[in-house]
């Protein structure tokens, strides 16, 4: 097996970047932690919350767990940064809170995905009246994002069917094919440098007084990124030729797979976290899977899971043991807790799935 777990003797060596932001974020509490002292003791009462207090750093808000885990690692302790999306929640049924809605009035800086991929956040942004700036942080690094739709090959006609019946589901067939920008496009690690070079340069924009530190943070940001890129390419090349079809459970990787030489990349729409696929759906589905041979399927974290595992069992194949994070981040400590373990442990899940 050429795909190592996650852990400090992986190949890449790629935990060095969690080593480097404690660092970053000790000598930080260092600093802070003077002027907290002698700035709060005998304030936060009863009477004063300790929301009350003000801790003069820029205040900076962030839609999803990818650019929450980018930007604290650019930023280390210098702002105070809220993620709106938790990390277990579907960013696609993600609604905002009052909270939430509090913290974009009062940001300096709002980064979000773009591409209709956290939609909910970005009718917040939409009806904010904060002046501070608006960064679509997906759109803005990859202004020529893949077109995607949400159905794979045409629909036969099914015994038993009308006309009338088939020609309406034709006619819904097309209109959910409509390509629109894929979102994720974190899923190539290049597009994460880009990201991160956005972030940056926004950081700076808004602290400047802190720019060489976040040109610092960046670069070494960058670094780990290319190692990854390359260690991403080495595991992918060890899967045998003729077995490099990805089949998940919707269009999350288009970015991956074109990034990383995968052959092809098929998705069993219907089965994502809010729908609830028809039983003729499923019979189509086990086809797709079979038609394409491909010994493994992959969970998705916002994946409808019982029927994904239905549809593997008609089609004879085997579900993965290990879930596929497409659109967010693990818990913090955890393998998939930061952008590059969550990049390594999908790279793993699909390499051991496909017989690499």
């Amino acid at each position: 097996m050429n795909c190592l777990p996650i852990d400090p003797q992986t190949p890449c060596n790629l935990a060095t970047l969690r080593e480097r932001r404690s660092r970053a974020r000790q000598k930080w509490r260092s600093v802070f932690a003077v002027g907290l002292t002698a700035g709060l003791v005998g304030c936060a009462t009863a009477s004063n919350p300790p929301e009350t207090v003000t801790s003069g750093k820029p205040t900076v808000v962030a839609s999803y767990s990818v650019l929450c885990d980018l930007t604290e690692t650019i930023a280390a302790e210098t702002i105070d940064l809220a993620c709106l999306i938790d990390r277990d929640r579907d960013p696609h049924t993600y609604s905002a809170t009052p909270s939430d809605r509090e913290r974009l009035e009062k940001a300096q800086l709002i980064l979000y995905g773009g591409y209709e991929f956290d939609t909910a956040v970005e009718s917040l942004v939409d009806a904010t009246q904060n002046s501070a700036p608006k960064v679509a942080v997906n759109e803005e690094a990859v202004p020529q994002p893949l077109m995607g739709h949400h159905h794979h090959g045409e629909r036969e006609k099914h015994e038993g069917e009308t006309e009338d019946a088939h020609s309406h589901e034709e006619e819904e067939q097309s209109e959910a094919e409509a390509e629109e920008p894929d979102p994720h496009v974190w899923h190539d690690v290049q597009n994460a440098i880009a990201m991160t070079k956005v972030i940056r340069d926004r950081l700076s924009a808004i602290n400047p007084s802190q720019a060489k530190l976040y040109a610092e943070n960046a670069d070494r940001l960058i670094r780990d990124l290319e190692e990854l890129d390359r260690w991403i390419q080495a595991q992918i090349s060890t899967i045998p030729a003729g077995q490099r079809t990805l089949i998940t459970t919707h269009d999350a990787l288009g970015y991956y797979a074109n990034a990383y030489d995968l052959d092809a990349l098929e998705s069993l729409q219907g089965l994502s976290s809010d729908e609830s696929p028809t039983p003729s759906r499923v019979k189509e589905l086990v086809e797709i899977v079979r038609q394409t041979g491909v010994p493994t399927l992959f969970v998705e974290l916002t994946a409808n899971n019982t029927t994904l595992e239905t549809v593997a069992r008609e089609a004879g194949v085997k579900v993965s043991d290990r879930t596929l994070r497409t659109d967010g981040l693990g818990d913090r400590g955890s393998e998939t807790g930061t952008y590059i373990g969550m990049m390594k442990s999908n790279t793993c899940a699909i390499v051991e799935g496909l017989g690499g």
